[in-house]
């Protein structure tokens, strides 16, 4: 059992989760229901996925999570894609996330592949 909170993997998804739930305060309130929720999902998702894969006992089980957890990445990297379509978010902005969520992704895929 590893101390997820001693991950920099963790650390960065849990950052980039506390900036989509301040980014969605400011988003239109009939989204409150749907890509505001959808989006702070997928974000605490990355995290989550990650201590739970610590959490088990097997390193097959750890992959599966990072696994998961990179999905919720690459979700969330549309979300955001989808929000600067829509206007709420700047394009500035949304160049400075997506450049977060791929270097997540990279490092999940690095960590999983020295398990």
């Amino acid at each position: 059992m590893r101390d997820f909170r001693k991950l920099s993997i963790w650390s960065k998804g849990h950052q980039l989760t506390l900036k989509i739930y301040m980014l969605t305060k400011c988003f239109p309130k009939e989204e409150t229901f749907g890509l505001v929720s959808q989006m702070r999902r997928a974000a605490y998702s990355i995290p989550s996925n990650i201590a739970e894969g610590c959490g088990r006992n097997s390193v097959p089980d750890l992959k599966r999570f990072l696994t998961i957890s990179s999905g919720s990445a690459s979700e969330l990297e549309y979300q955001l894609c989808l929000s600067k379509d829509l206007n709420y978010i700047s394009e500035p902005l949304f160049k400075e996330l997506e450049q977060e969520i791929i270097e997540i992704k990279k490092m999940l895929f690095s960590f999983s592949s020295k398990l």
